[in-house]
């Protein structure tokens, strides 16, 4: 089992930037794909960016496409979002999850383990 726990949300201005940051606890890091969906308040949580255990491949969103970035370091149990451009649309609950089938990702929702979620809010 592992734990998650993001930060790094707040309030940014459109076309502006933010890094969210999951840290994993518990159980061996490099064994989980991560990923990383969002929530809009009265919408379906939505994926948003998968990596593969190793950071080898990626998947977005084509919403997010070239403009958010994931990333992760096996040495410090973190995942990373790069947001940039962001727009008000992008406004959400970003939850990290882990996902046990570390080598195929996809765009899915349905993962293994959540953290507790970090607000972020684009304004126009």
């Amino acid at each position: 089992q592992v734990q998650l726990v993001e930060s790094g949300g707040g309030l940014v201005q459109a076309g502006g930037s933010l890094r969210l940051s999951c840290a994993a606890s518990g159980d061996t890091f490099s064994s989980y794909a991560m990923y990383w969906c969002r929530q809009a308040p009265g919408k379906e949580r939505e994926f948003v960016a998968a990596i593969t255990w190793s950071g080898g491949s990626t998947h977005y969103a084509d919403s997010v496409k070239g403009r958010f970035t994931i990333s992760r370091d096996n040495a410090k149990n973190t995942v990373y979002l790069q947001m940039n451009s962001l727009k008000p649309e992008d406004t959400a609950v970003y939850y990290c999850a882990a996902d046990r089938n570390r080598w195929v990702i996809r765009s899915s929702t349905s993962l293994d383990y959540w953290g507790q979620g970090t607000q972020v809010t684009v304004s126009s």
